[in-house]
């Protein structure tokens, strides 16, 4: 299956604005502390971090939230904060969430659920959890009950999310179903038999695995789980979400269906589950077909997977991935600045290092592609901004371009050595290069340092200024020369 073309895209996106959605279930706060590991420590076998930045952000049951509000929803937020630091920290972050109405019940016996995750080079290095696990109780569960039975009246879908924290108790469960909306449940449990008849049950592979006892690697083994799932609870589907491999969905009486995935770079799956429960909710909430529903969540979730930490994903995000998915990926390179500045971010996120160069690029020759390789050697990811059509004419006089701007760009993409290309109109890169904020600025040898535009501001922020060896014998001006003295 290939990735929804972008008018069926489209089409989901505008039925969205207004679905309500209520999100119900155990709410997280999620920190991500990023820095640079250089060293071991002396005093142990371990990684020292040096801390850059720290990110938080809501989780659990408030990402679902995030997301399906992001993807134009009405949404309603159920969850169970402690009174410490924490749930102060969670409140604040529920009340700046645009589209999101929180309904925090406080429990003041309990630590509000909290996920430190320490990372560098884009990997994972420790996590630290602070959480109870004991099921709400006494007065906190009843209010809990009585505020899922106030938000559900008017949700056309409930998404109720698992993680075990103890806001999913019998109770609620029982409230969420009594609502009559359909209901989907994110399970993190042993046994889906304790939701009941609800409509859909959405674990992942592995959560498929611990709950039947029964391998998920194939799709056989995957059939075979799902169906053994369904004789021992109510649950009217059961969908399993698969990373790479894409999705099954199993409907009680009828053969398993399986939608397969599209392979994608993974920066992080942080709460990749849980943007997919969003996105599935929002869009049946809109009535949307469930084969495109999944469809339209896949893709949700392979555009969440490509940012850090439990990252929310947008319309515009979709659009992007969906036109990108479809072009060649020589197309696939050109970016916009606003996209160039999102990729930048996701290779800082790595711990990688950004350079930059610009020029007109007009006809490409052996000099041009000798000086780009050797940028690239100066970094781990090129952009290349590349003057428009007005702008070249702007710094070489009528009859230049040889090429436009859109072949230009195409044949530079194409190149092993350049990772973005990114089109300016303006006679000089200056805008370009502030919004890059490159580790390293490189220009031609035919230039001084003191020459090259933005040198100054790289290097106010410690980046450097490289100047690249020229190819003798090769430049445009020459080629075109040569083209007209043969005319």
């Amino acid at each position: 299956m290939s990735i929804m073309d972008l008018a069926a895209l489209q089409k989901i996106l505008s039925a969205l604005s207004g679905a309500r959605i209520a999100c119900v279930g155990d709410l997280m706060v999620d920190r991500f502390v990023y820095g640079d590991v250089t060293r071991v420590s002396p005093e142990a076998p371990i990684p020292v971090l040096a801390r850059k930045r720290e990110l938080v952000m809501l989780g659990a049951a408030g990402n679902v939230a995030r997301n399906a509000a992001a993807l134009g929803g009405e949404v309603c937020l159920v969850g169970m904060i402690g009174g410490d630091p924490e749930g102060v920290e969670a409140l604040r972050l529920v009340k700046a969430e645009e589209g999101v109405e929180g309904f925090v019940v406080t429990d003041a016996a309990r630590p509000t659920t909290l996920k430190t995750r320490f990372v560098s080079g884009g990997q994972q290095l420790l996590r630290v959890d602070m959480e109870t696990s004991g099921p709400a109780s006494g007065d906190v569960e009843q209010r809990l009950v009585r505020t899922v039975r106030d938000v559900a009246k008017d949700a056309g879908v409930i998404l109720l999310s698992d993680y075990g924290k103890g806001v999913v108790t019998a109770a609620v469960i029982e409230a969420c179903r009594a609502s009559g909306a359909l209901m989907i449940v994110d399970s993190k449990a042993r046994s889906f038999a304790r939701y009941g008849a609800v409509d859909i049950v959405k674990p992942n592979a592995a959560e498929l695995a611990h709950a039947t006892d029964m391998p998920t690697q194939t799709d056989a083994e995957v059939e075979a789980a799902l169906a053994h799932a369904l004789t021992v609870c109510e649950a009217k589907a059961i969908l399993v979400t698969r990373a790479a491999k894409g999705i099954s969905l199993a409907v009680r009486g009828e053969p398993v269906r399986h939608f397969p995935g599209v392979p994608r770079e993974v920066f992080d799956a942080s709460g990749a589950g849980d943007t997919t429960l969003a996105a599935l909710g929002v869009a049946l909430a809109a009535k949307v077909d469930v084969s495109d529903a999944i469809e339209f969540a896949m893709l949700a979730s392979g555009v969440a997977v490509g940012k850090a930490g439990t990252a929310v994903v947008t319309p515009e995000e979709m659009i992007e991935a969906s036109i990108t998915a479809h072009m060649a990926p020589a197309e696939a390179k050109i970016a916009t600045p606003q996209r160039m500045a999102d990729e930048i971010a996701r290779w800082r996120a790595k711990g990688l290092k950004v350079g930059f160069t610009n020029g007109c690029f007009d006809i490409l020759h052996r000099g041009h592609v000798a000086y780009l390789t050797q940028a690239r050697a100066w970094c781990d990811r090129l952009i290349v901004g590349v003057n428009s059509d007005r702008s070249v004419r702007a710094l070489k006089g009528e009859g230049r371009p040889v090429n436009d701007l859109e072949s230009r760009a195409m044949v530079l993409a194409g190149l092993g050595s350049v990772d973005l290309v990114a089109p300016f109109d303006e006679d000089t890169p200056i805008a370009l290069i502030e919004a890059a904020r490159p580790d390293v600025l490189i220009k031609g040898a035919d230039y001084a340092e003191s020459e090259v535009v933005g040198g100054d501001f790289v290097k106010s922020y410690g980046g450097e200024v490289r100047l690249a060896q020229l190819v003798d014998g090769y430049s445009t001006t020459a080629a075109i020369a040569r083209m007209q003295e043969k005319a």
